[in-house]
């Protein structure tokens, strides 16, 4: 199943290291299958706030996602973002293709009222 990096980036600031970050990143995903599905253009806000962009990536899995973010390759390039570049990041797994919010708000009812499957 597929897996996702999602950043919320805010007070971005064009910094030769952040410059630096974009030239490298790609070769960390390449290993891990990972490839950008958004990567930062302007957002249309129709709820609430968003101040900032967002960042997209996808992998095979959550396993693949994981050892990216661990990878030694990503970790030397990491600190070039993140000292320049307020955000969060997290690592989440997707849905499969047959998936039914309705299911789950079968599990979630049930959950709420003790009921069990």
């Amino acid at each position: 199943m597929p897996a996702y990096g999602s950043a919320h980036l805010r007070d971005r600031r064009h910094h030769p290291d952040v410059l630096e970050y974009l030239e490298r990143i790609q070769d960390t995903l390449d290993p891990f299958h990972g490839r950008f599905l958004i990567h930062g253009p302007p957002t249309e806000v129709v709820e609430g706030s968003w101040p900032g962009s967002m960042v997209l990536i996808e992998f095979p899995g959550l396993a693949e996602a994981r050892a990216w973010y661990a990878s030694p390759a990503y970790q030397e390039i990491l600190r070039l973002r993140t000292d320049h570049i307020d955000g969060d990041v997290v690592l989440v797994e997707g849905v499969g293709s047959g998936y039914d919010p309705r299911e789950r708000a079968v599990k979630l009812r049930a959950e709420t009222t003790g009921e069990r499957d």
